[in-house]
């Protein structure tokens, strides 16, 4: 009996449903609060590029000669002063060459002191008719090679005392060591890479600009600086050196920004942002939040005023900026934009628009 019973109320039920949902009247449909904003002027938008505080002077400084490294002085980070050894090559090679050249020198003297002797002889003798002219102008020109022999020597010695030297590496300048490229032990050539200095002074700030902007940057162009440490303030400066080759590997151009101001608390290493403003007119800017895309193609959801129903707008955009993105075509100035949940949003769908503070907003009409 319970079956039957239950056979029956199943049937009315469902009939009551069916009853319900065929009535003709479409499900109420709840209308969605967006937030809605108006397309701003884009005028302050600026671009944010990471940089590294660098010193404006970075010697590299190397050996003058060549050699294995027999002490390395400093470290990474040390401060040194103008003139302050910082490494040493082997110096026996240097010490050898020098005295087989001072030995060549001590001949030439010697040879020097004979030849002249002879040429005083035969300048006696010459005055009392005992021998020929060409004998004398024999022993003249003896006298003067070796003159030019010891004065040959004597150079080839300065150059070998220079060399010895050489064989110390020295500050060329006050400041602080950035890089260390060689160990002790290792064999340099003449010229090769110990160490970077990063001398006192200026500092600025090494960024590296994209390859499809490059052509909006420019020698002297005015940006603005934040360090890292103080993140609530901003330092006026100026690119000061454009990269004339982009790196093989980032393919980045390599840009040195100078503060403008004399003093400015920016320490070796410390990170900072540089803010290059748009140097072109862009008409109208929009949140990023309130772009979304389709097959490449950027859009906005734009509110219809009279209906208060959704279009969808295709818009063409600028360079993404940290906030706000560039509409360069699609936007009106008096077009109401959603800047929130578009992904969720559909063509045609009846909303009601609140500002930031989720209070309504009257959309005026177009004329």
């Amino acid at each position: 009996m319970l079956r039957h019973a239950l056979s029956a109320v199943v049937p009315a039920s469902l009939i009551v449903l069916l009853a319900a949902c065929g009535n003709g009247e479409p499900p109420v449909q709840s209308i969605r609060p967006v937030m809605v904003v108006q397309p701003q002027p884009a005028g302050e938008l600026v671009d944010s590029y990471p940089g590294e505080v660098r010193a404006r002077l970075e010697p590299e400084l190397a050996f003058r000669i060549g050699g294995k490294v027999a002490k390395r002085l400093v470290e990474v980070g040390q401060r040194v002063s103008k003139d302050q050894p910082l490494a040493e090559l082997d110096p026996q090679d240097v010490r050898l060459q020098l005295e087989a050249i001072r030995a060549q020198v001590t001949a030439a003297q010697a040879n020097l002191q004979l030849v002249r002797a002879e040429r005083d002889r035969y300048r006696k003798l010459l005055e009392r008719q005992l021998v020929s002219r060409s004998q004398y102008d024999n022993a003249e020109n003896l006298f003067r090679a070796g003159e030019a022999r010891l004065k040959q020597v004597q150079a080839e010695f300065d150059v070998a005392n220079n060399q010895a030297g050489y064989a110390v590496l020295r500050a060329s300048q006050n400041g602080v060591i950035a890089r260390r490229m060689v160990e002790v032990g290792q064999v340099v050539a003449a010229g090769q890479t110990v160490f970077t200095l990063a001398a006192d002074g200026e500092r600025e700030v090494l960024i590296n600009l994209p390859e499809q902007a490059f052509g909006r940057f420019r020698v002297g162009q005015p940006v603005a600086v934040e360090l890292w440490s103080q993140p609530d303030q901003r330092f006026p400066g100026r690119i000061r050196e454009l990269a004339p080759a982009a790196d093989p590997q980032s393919r980045t151009f390599a840009a040195r920004v100078a503060f403008s101001e004399g003093k400015v608390p920016a320490e070796l290493g410390q990170s900072a942002r540089v803010f290059i403003a748009h140097g072109g007119e862009v008409p109208l800017a929009v949140p990023l939040s309130a772009l979304s895309a389709e097959q490449g193609r950027p859009y906005v959801w734009v509110v219809d005023p009279q209906a208060s129903t959704l279009k969808r707008r295709l818009v063409r955009t600028g360079a993404y900026g940290e906030k706000q993105v560039p509409v360069l075509e699609g936007l009106q100035a008096d077009d109401w934009v959603v800047a929130a949940g578009v992904q969720v949003l559909r063509e045609g769908q009846q909303v009601r628009p609140v500002d930031r503070e989720n209070r309504a907003v009257k959309l005026a009409a177009k004329e």
